[in-house]
């Protein structure tokens, strides 16, 4: 077991993009990282090492999170590395294409599984061990709309919003429970730079979003100690459309 005496942030899907940033971010503040990656081991050993260079420790936990027994066996790893968590961030996310027509349960379970099985769990977890505090779930802008091209992506981020929500007055007032649900900020993987730009104008802002403007958002929710069950939309506005 690590006794650490900086603050620890357990961030999963912590290898690349917002996770990644996340997780610089709360290591350039200080705290000790436990990075949780599935298949980007190359990415994740990348950014340990500059987590690590900001003279701070991080760990990573490789694992699969459709898997319950996986699951179960990171959870059980990571809890019994550190002797205390004091954020945990769950932003591990599968983005996938999916319909209610097609009705494809494979991808309707492992949806659930990533975005409500393991926050839940987790959650469990931390507010079962201590006594204190921070929880941030990344969710996204649309869990405000009913258009789904990703069915069940987003009824699973719908009832993510809902858990965070619920934990928050569950577990107040010991430990907060906060949501952030950002907009354009990164394209999706595989599509080309500019994909962002033309999407752009249907935002009130009519710009894109910045990894900054995620990682400042949960320096604030850590800050401010008298927020609890709040979601911010880091989306220029789009939720309003």
């Amino acid at each position: 077991m690590s006794n650490t005496k900086s603050k620890v942030a357990l961030v999963t899907g912590g290898a690349k993009r917002i996770g990644q940033a996340i997780a610089l971010s709360l290591a350039a503040q200080g705290y000790s990282i436990a990075l949780h990656y599935h298949t980007s081991k190359a990415p994740a050993e990348k950014t340990a090492e500059a987590i690590k260079n900001l003279n701070v420790d991080c760990q990573i936990f490789p694992a699969d999170l459709t898997d319950l027994k996986s699951t179960q066996n990171f959870i059980k790893r990571v809890f019994t590395h550190y002797s205390k968590i004091d954020v945990l961030i769950n932003n591990a996310s599968l983005f996938r294409p999916s319909t209610l027509k097609k009705g494809d349960l494979k991808q309707f379970e492992n949806d659930m599984a990533v975005h409500v099985r393991v926050p839940f769990l987790l959650i469990s977890q931390f507010a079962k061990r201590y006594k204190a505090g921070n929880i941030i779930n990344i969710l996204d802008t649309r869990i405000s709309d009913e258009k789904a091209p990703r069915f069940s992506y987003l009824l699973a981020k719908k009832a993510l919003a809902e858990l965070t929500t619920m934990a928050a007055l569950e577990l107040a007032p010991a430990i907060r429970v906060n949501g952030i649900a950002p907009g354009l900020i990164l394209a999706p993987e595989g599509e080309k730079p500019n994909y962002l730009l033309r999407l752009t104008q249907r935002v009130p802002l009519k710009k894109k979003g910045e990894l900054r403007h995620i990682t400042q958002s949960i320096e604030f929710l850590l800050n401010n100690d008298f927020l609890t069950g709040q979601i911010i939309y880091v989306d220029g506005g789009e939720h309003l459309i």
